[in-house]
């Protein structure tokens, strides 16, 4: 693949002519393209970041020519994937393809690779109403003449559409009629949804912008040399421009847990491998105290037969510290402030003895059908007397407030079933047997977690090669690609938009989340393994 030859798609709501489809070749990274961090580059050209806003939230950085490994890697998944062996000449041809029906003439490698740098970025702003209202991008040119020659001709050979012609602080652009406007200056090609955010761009360069923020450079940094794109986001940007709202209880429990969105930011980076895309994320929502620990050794244990499964270490300490601030701050409407657990107390469910006893939580779902779908979230104890107790008392609790349609259970666990009309055909199951806990839906689905003689992730080959590619990050989830196609084939069945993705669908051998937190930051890895 000619490194260079790579496209990406702005959203269908930008109108954009020829000249910013060629400009948008630079912007493959989103789909096809290898970079590191948003730091200057090799060549010693402008960060593109040095025009972004300083509070832009949202910043896709990418380098816009792959090499050696990165690239063998894109262009193995591009075949795998989608049976292409050349990415980028496919794309440009679909490109230049476009130019001659609307009766252009472009030569990609002669008009415009001559003048195209190695970097790139796009930033967005203005978030309302579930959209990004502005945004903003920048490639590094090697030729400014060059690329200003490119943009005039391509503008003046347009019959069907005017631009006119602006200056601001000493830099010259155009803005078309869709208000698109364009410029070429500190060794950039510039250009945003309007003129006034362009001017916010020419002002950035010369004062305060992204690249030269404390907390975007802290947090760029924790992007993976080998990524494919970085997109880093300013989590309380984001929250401050939606309305800085956060409902009450979201709030309480994001407190109890040490998590401040407000001020926290995140990066995610996409990795290419030849059998595999992986998915970086890394940040400081997690507050003073992240979550920690492995819990693989309950995930592995849960069904083989699992479509989805999961595990969280240690969520007994966070679940208690997360009931004690429920409890000092009661629930608005519900609960007066310091009665949750007294309430309960008197019912017989210690909620503080409950989560001492709680180590690892887990959960899986099975089935390929909504009449066969079930699952359970497991949870374990280090007290075998605890756990049915536990379950006992709940039970007892519920009998006491009338809830009708409850069946007790002794075969295969302890604890007992309630069916109703309203919880579909399955019966809602909650048992105990050993140390752990389970609440199911499905009698059989909540059993096959106590099953000895039942295989288990552990045993499939899927879940071990997704264990080999998180490397040392400890597992958190893990999805069988194909039973999940078979359960949303069934789930969805001749739903067009799904037809056409099934034969993409269908090469996902596995995804696999692993995560960990150290030092006020959390990190995850999502592979997602291609057939």
């Amino acid at each position: 693949m000619n490194s260079s030859k790579t496209v990406a798609r702005m959203p269908a709501s930008v109108k954009l002519r020829l000249l910013i489809s060629v400009l948008l070749v630079a912007l493959a990274a989103l789909v096809a393209a290898g970079c590191g961090s948003s730091d200057d580059g090799g060549s010693g050209e402008t960060d593109p970041a040095s025009v972004a806003p300083a509070k832009a939230p949202v910043f896709i950085g990418f380098t816009v020519r792959p090499e050696g490994e990165t690239k063998a890697n894109i262009e193995a998944l591009a075949q795998k994937i989608a049976g292409v062996d050349d990415l980028g000449d496919l794309i440009i041809g679909e490109l230049e393809s476009e130019a001659a029906d609307e009766g252009e003439e472009f030569d990609y490698e002669k008009e415009v690779e001559p003048w195209l740098g190695e970097e790139g970025g796009i930033f967005l702003q203005d978030y309302e109403d579930e959209d990004f209202e502005s945004y903003g991008a920048a490639i590094q040119t090697s030729d400014e003449d060059a690329a200003r020659d490119f943009v005039n001709e391509k503008i003046e050979a347009d019959k069907d559409e005017t631009a006119e012609d602006g200056s601001y602080d000493g830099v010259d652009f155009k803005v078309q009629e869709d208000e698109t406007t364009i410029g070429v200056f500190d060794g950039l090609v510039a250009f945003a949804e309007d003129e006034a955010t362009f001017k916010a761009m020419v002002d950035a360069s010369n004062g305060e912008n992204l690249a030269a923020d404390e907390d975007f450079s802290a947090a760029i940094s924790q992007a993976p040399e080998d990524s494919a794109a970085d997109v880093f986001a300013d989590i309380g940007g984001l929250i401050e421009e939606a309305g800085g709202k956060i409902d009450a209880e979201t709030e309480t429990f994001l407190d109890a847990v040490g998590i401040e969105p407000d001020e926290a930011t995140a990066v995610a980076s996409l990795v290419p491998g030849s059998d595999q895309i992986e998915i970086d994320l890394s940040t400081d929502v997690s507050g003073d105290n992240p979550p920690s620990g492995d819990a693989s050794e309950l995930l592995g244990s849960l069904p083989a037969t699992s479509v989805a499964a999961f595990a969280s270490a240690e969520f007994g300490k966070r679940f208690n510290e997360g009931i004690d601030q429920i409890d000092k701050e009661g629930i608005p409407g519900e609960i007066p402030p310091n009665q949750l657990k007294k309430a309960l107390k008197q019912a017989g469910i210690d909620l503080e003895s409950i989560a001492s006893s709680i180590g690892d939580v887990g959960g899986y779902v099975t089935g390929n059908s909504e009449k066969t779908l079930g699952g359970a979230v497991i949870m374990a104890t280090d007290d075998e007397t605890q756990a049915k107790n536990t379950v006992n008392n709940i039970g007892l609790f519920l009998r006491s407030t009338g809830t009708p349609g409850i069946t007790q259970i002794s075969k295969g666990a302890s604890g007992f079933s309630i069916r109703a009309p309203e919880l579909g055909r399955q019966p809602v199951v909650v048992v105990a047997k050993g140390s752990r806990i389970a609440i199911g839906y499905g009698l059989a689905p909540t059993l096959a977690s106590f099953q000895e003689s039942g295989k288990t992730l552990a045993d499939s080959a899927p879940y071990k090669e997704a264990l080999e590619a998180l490397g040392s990050t400890p597992p958190a989830m893990f999805v069988s690609g194909p039973a999940a196609l078979r359960l949303a084939k069934n789930l969805m069945p001749g739903d067009e938009g799904f037809e056409e993705a099934e034969q993409y669908l269908r090469k996902i051998d596995y995804l696999a989340l692993g995560s960990e937190a150290s030092d006020e930051l959390a990190t995850a890895k999502l592979i997602v393994g291609v057939k």
